[in-house]
């Protein structure tokens, strides 16, 4: 697998066990519908949230959220519309954006974007 493919599941890996620590509930990852792929599905008290996980070793070339450009929302959002039809959801939905950051020491750290786009 190439390294950049490796990096993004142990990044999405991260998030949803972070996340899972934040009191959300796990559903389904890398859900993918045509050419769109969602990377994770949580429910956070009652409200259905597609998560966007972007990993960064640093910031000098930006931030997480600055990856998520109109198309990749675009392609997020027709993804959960068809998930939203196919699981008969009826409730509301959010968009979050997780970073995962890992310094030059290995550390690491999360910045999340809760209802960062519609």
């Amino acid at each position: 697998m190439a390294e950049h493919l490796e990096k993004g599941t142990e990044a999405e890996q991260l998030a949803k066990e972070w996340l899972e620590g934040k009191g959300y509930e796990f559903v389904e990852a890398n859900y993918r519908h045509k050419h769109a792929e969602i990377d994770l599905i949580l429910v956070h008290r009652g409200i259905l949230v597609f998560v966007e996980v972007k990993f960064r070793s640093g910031t000098g070339y930006g931030y997480a959220e600055e990856f998520v450009d109109y198309r990749k929302r675009q392609l997020i959002i027709r993804a959960a519309d068809h998930y939203i039809h196919e699981k008969d959801w009826h409730r509301d939905i959010r968009f979050d954006i997780v970073g995962v950051y890992r310094d030059r020491n290995g550390r690491i750290a999360f910045k999340h974007f809760e209802d960062a786009f519609y």
